[in-house]
């Protein structure tokens, strides 16, 4: 459900954004669009890995979770702690810890820190993007080391969310192109830089087709769903059989959703399908 009734269907907004001219799409039109890919790249991955999970234990394996709410993250720290999380243990446990981790004095955990990104870079693809994406991240996480996650354990939640997701979704331009300089002009135009206007007709008309999509993405990216259904099942306890009935009833009607889109839908492989 996540790669077909999500992540794929947002992605049309994306594709359909990313194909416009930088140097004249509206602010708002290039905001929807990576918040559309900022969606995306969450449900179209968890949505692998959960399917990862499923299979393996349909054979008697047990697979950790790759992701617990990432966009519910108050920092960029914590956000790489809840992303693609066997990748940052396996640079942790080889790459992090062997440099000396944490045990060797600030100037060389901050070193340890840039190494590690830069790799993490290179690991997603050779190109100057992916380079430039990891040492984003890596200053991001020294910067929050030297003084900042102090300073966001002070302030209101909301503004430390707002903070952690602002520099995601910048992130995710950078990722999303093929090459450097084309997310480099997306973000310009995210923030104006070209002179174009703040909306026009084409960003009105996505707003009013896509928002409901865009806010179901949204609340399915936080653990909002998870809290109903624990809700529902509690307020439920004593009616088992109808708990059962209505989930096998649901997964029943996502089942056939996904299979009509699909048969509707063209080839649409994952993006991590890429590295």
């Amino acid at each position: 459900g996540k790669k077909v009734l999500i992540a794929n269907t947002v992605g049309v907004i994306w594709t359909k954004v990313s194909s416009f001219d930088t140097a004249t799409v509206p602010v708002l039109t290039a905001w929807i669009g990576i918040i559309a890919f900022t969606l995306q790249i969450y449900f179209d991955f968890s949505g692998y890995s959960d399917m990862a999970i499923g299979l393996g234990k349909m054979f008697g394996f047990e697979f950790l979770e790759n992701f617990n709410y990432p966009y519910m993250s108050k920092s960029i720290t914590e956000f790489w702690r809840r992303w693609h999380i066997s990748l940052g243990t396996w640079f942790r446990d080889y790459v992090y810890i062997p440099l000396g981790g944490n045990r060797r004095g600030l100037t060389l955990q901050l070193r340890n820190i840039l190494v590690v990104w830069l790799l993490t870079g290179v690991w997603h693809g050779a190109s100057w993007n992916f380079v430039v994406w990891g040492l984003y991240f890596g200053l991001l996480l020294m910067i929050e080391k030297l003084f900042l996650l102090k300073i966001l354990q002070r302030i209101p939640r909301i503004f430390t969310h707002i903070y952690t997701m602002l520099f995601v979704i910048i992130s995710w331009a950078l990722f999303a192109f093929d090459n450097l300089s084309q997310g480099i002009a997306f973000i310009g135009a995210m923030f104006g830089q070209h002179g174009a206007p703040l909306y026009d007709g084409t960003s009105i008309y996505l707003l009013l087709t896509n928002g409901l999509l865009l806010l179901i993405g949204v609340v399915g990216s936080t653990d909002i769903p998870k809290r109903l259904v624990n809700r529902a099942e509690r307020a439920l306890a004593n009616r088992p059989a109808f708990v059962t009935t209505g989930a096998c009833a649901v997964l029943l009607g996502l089942s056939v959703l996904c299979v009509a889109y699909l048969v509707d839908a063209s080839y649409n492989p994952f993006l991590y399908f890429r590295f």
